[in-house]
């Protein structure tokens, strides 16, 4: 049976676009070497999930809702009495994203997304960690369009991990960059700073 699923918009610009572009700017000898974006991870700490099932169910959904993926339940790996948590209380939800679902995510997130942050002037560049992976938060589910806000209970913010096969920043930033991802421009950090 021949697979009939379509690709991503996304997915076609990089396969059609992208590749050739970073040959050229990052002096690749073959297409191999070219970063691609593998997996995006989006993760909420629900830190009220083991007093407040109702918290943790409702996360549940508005995770499921905006990524069209169950997310698993994070547990606590070690009791920590500073916090009241005891092993394998419930402290967070996860779900990673790949391929088909992975490019769609992105498209929206950059197209849709960002642009409803409040106070929105990029992502800072500075959240690379070394390897070719960008992190970031967003403080808001809210942001999603999916989300009903009246049927919200309370505001929660996640984190985003963006997972490239970039083996050091540059290219992993020019990778992202390339799919239009709104990195905030450097003028603008030294801007920011001196105000």
């Amino acid at each position: 049976m021949m697979n009939t699923m379509k690709k991503a918009n996304l997915e076609i610009f990089y396969n059609e676009n992208i590749i050739s572009l970073l040959v050229k700017e990052l002096n690749f000898k073959n297409i191999m070497e070219v970063p691609k974006l593998e997996k995006i991870v989006l993760n909420m700490g629900i830190g009220e999930a083991k007093d407040n099932k109702n918290t943790l169910k409702q996360a549940v959904e508005e995770l499921t809702t905006i990524t069209g993926q169950k997310p698993i339940i994070t547990k606590s790996k070690k009791a920590i009495s500073n916090f009241k948590i005891r092993q394998y209380d419930p402290v967070g939800i996860s779900v990673t994203l790949r391929k088909r679902n992975m490019y769609e995510f992105l498209e929206r997130f950059i197209a849709i997304v960002s642009p409803r942050i409040r106070d929105f002037r990029g992502f800072p560049p500075k959240g690379f960690d070394g390897r070719g992976n960008y992190n970031f938060g967003i403080n808001e589910q809210v942001v999603f369009p999916e989300i009903d806000y009246d049927k919200v209970n309370g505001i929660r913010g996640m984190n985003l991990t963006f997972v490239t096969s970039a083996k050091e920043d540059n290219s992993a930033y020019k990778l992202l960059k390339s799919f239009g991802f709104p990195f905030r421009e450097p003028s603008e950090k030294i801007d920011e700073e001196n105000a």
